[in-house]
C-alpha cells in the first residue's frame, strides 16, 4: 500500500518536531528526543537516520548515562550551509554571512550616498560576492540571500515604494535571483530588525514588542504574541508616515507632517545645517560634538529625542507592547536621546501603560536587520529540505 497524503503530512510534521528539538536542545539523545517529542522510539530513530543522511544533524560522543550504556548524542549541524543577510540602508549597506543558527561568520559594511538603482544594485552584488567567498566548505553551501529594504515590500519581493531611496515598483528579488541563482527573500528592513531583535537581541524576553528603526527615515517592525505582524497585505509598520502635524512639512511619501520629518536622522541633519553654517555635518560629527560638550549638538539630539518620544507614545497607546526598541543609526546617540524620550513617555503615555512598558535601545554590535533576514532565509531552507525529504 502506498503512503497516503495524511501519512505524508504527519511524517513531515514529526520530522520538523525532531529537527527543531535537536536544533534547540542539542546535544540530546534519541531517548530524550522521543520523550520530549512524545513520539515513539522507532519513529524517532527512523527520522534521525534520515536527518543524519541529509547532514542536517550529526552524532557526537556518548553523553552522561542514567544507568546502562551511555547514549550517543545528537547535535544540529549549524555549518550545513550558510545564509547571507543584507541591511540596505539609505546611506549604507551592511551584510553578514551566518551559519544556519545565526552565528556570524563574516561582516561587511559599505557607505554610499545618492546612488541610482543600478549603482546601488552593483554595490549590493559586490557585498554578496564578498560574503560568498568567505563561506567555509559545507554540504549545502550558501543556501540563500535575505535583504531588508527601507520601504513597502509585497509578498513577491517587489519594493513598491522606498521614498528615501527614490525607488518605486522595483523587482529587487528577481535581479538578485537572476544574478546568483539561489533563493532570495526581500523584507521590509524594520520587520527584519524586529525579528532579529526578537531572536538575537534586546527583544528575546518579550513576545509583544515594537522595533523602531530610526535612520534617515523611520520604520517599525511589530511583534505580536511572538510572531511578526505584517498586516493583511504585508504593508504594516509604516509608523514613520503616521501624521503628527496635519499642517506640517511635505514628506517624500507625498503626505504632510509625517513622524520621520521630525524624528529621523534626516531631521537631525536638516536642523544641524541651519545651526552649523558652512560646516559639513553628519551624525558621526554631531555625536563627536555632543561628546565634547557642544550645547548646540546636545540640544539637537534632545529635540529629536522628544520627537521620537511623541511617536513612541502614540505607538504605545495603539499597540500596548511590552517593549519598544529603538534601533538603526540614531541608536548610537542613546546617551543624549534617551532622557528626552523617557521624559515624553512619562509625561504623555497613560499611566497604566507606563507600569509595564520597557523602552530601550538596540545594541549596535548586533546587526539585527541583517540577522533577521538571514534567519528567515535559514528557516526557509530548513522548511524546503523537510518538504524535499518527504516527497
Amino acid at each position: 500500500m502506498g503512503v497516503t497524503w495524511n501519512q505524508h503530512v504527519v511524517k513531515k510534521e514529526n520530522k520538523a518536531i525532531v529537527l527543531n528539538l535537536i536544533l534547540n536542545s542539542s546535544p540530546i539523545s534519541r531517548a530524550d528526543t522521543a520523550q520530549k517529542s512524545g513520539l515513539n522510539k522507532g519513529t524517532v530513530s527512523s527520522l534521525v537516520a534520515e536527518l543524519l543522511e541529509e547532514q542536517l544533524i550529526y552524532e557526537s560522543g556518548p553523553g552522561i548515562s542514567s544507568g546502562g550504556r551511555r547514549p550517543v548524542m545528537l547535535l544540529f549541524n549549524k555549518g550545513a550551509g550558510f545564509a547571507i543577510g543584507i541591511d540596505l540602508g539609505v546611506n549604507y549597506i551592511l551584510g553578514v554571512l551566518t551559519d544556519i543558527s545565526g552565528g556570524i561568520i563574516e561582516r561587511v559594511t559599505e557607505k554610499y550616498e545618492n546612488y541610482s538603482f543600478d549603482e546601488t544594485l552593483n554595490h549590493i552584488k559586490n557585498v554578496i560576492k564578498t560574503l560568498m567567498k568567505a563561506a567555509p566548505p559545507s554540504p549545502y553551501g550558501v543556501i540563500g540571500i535575505g535583504l531588508g529594504a527601507p520601504g513597502i515590500v509585497n509578498h513577491d519581493g517587489d519594493i513598491l515604494l522606498a521614498p528615501n531611496l527614490g525607488w518605486s515598483n522595483v523587482s529587487l528579488q528577481k535581479h538578485l535571483e537572476d544574478a546568483f541563482h539561489i533563493p532570495v527573500l526581500i523584507e521590509n528592513e524594520a520587520n527584519a530588525g524586529a525579528y532579529g531583535e526578537k531572536k538575537f537581541g534586546a527583544g528575546q524576553r518579550y513576545n509583544n514588542l515594537i522595533y523602531v528603526s530610526a535612520g534617515i527615515g523611520i520604520g517599525a517592525g511589530i511583534i505580536i504574541n511572538g510572531e511578526l505582524f505584517r498586516g493583511s497585505r504585508g504593508y504594516s509598520g509604516e509608523l514613520g508616515h503616521m501624521t503628527i502635524d496635519r499642517n506640517g512639512e511635505v514628506c517624500r511619501c507625498g503626505n504632510k507632517g509625517c513622524w520621520e520629518l521630525y524624528a529621523s536622522e534626516q531631521a537631525l541633519l536638516t536642523k544641524a545645517r541651519s545651526l552649523y553654517h558652512d560646516i559639513p555635518v553628519s551624525l558621526d560629527i554631531l555625536m563627536e560634538y555632543a561628546g565634547n560638550g557642544d550645547r548646540k549638538a546636545i540640544g539637537l539630539f534632545e529635540d529629536i529625542g522628544r520627537n521620537i518620544g511623541i511617536g513612541i507614545v502614540n505607538s504605545i497607546h495603539a499597540f500596548n507592547p511590552q517593549q519598544i526598541i529603538i534601533g538603526n543609526r540614531l541608536a548610537g546617540a542613546r546617551k543624549w536621546l534617551e532622557p528626552a524620550i523617557h521624559d515624553e513617555v512619562s509625561s504623555f503615555a497613560q499611566s497604566f501603560h507606563q507600569s509595564e512598558i520597557n523602552v530601550t535601545f538596540s545594541d549596535l554590535s548586533i546587526p539585527s536587520t541583517a540577522l533577521g533576514v538571514a534567519a528567515h532565509t535559514a528557516e526557509n531552507f530548513l522548511k524546503s529540505r523537510l518538504n524535499l525529504m518527504n516527497q
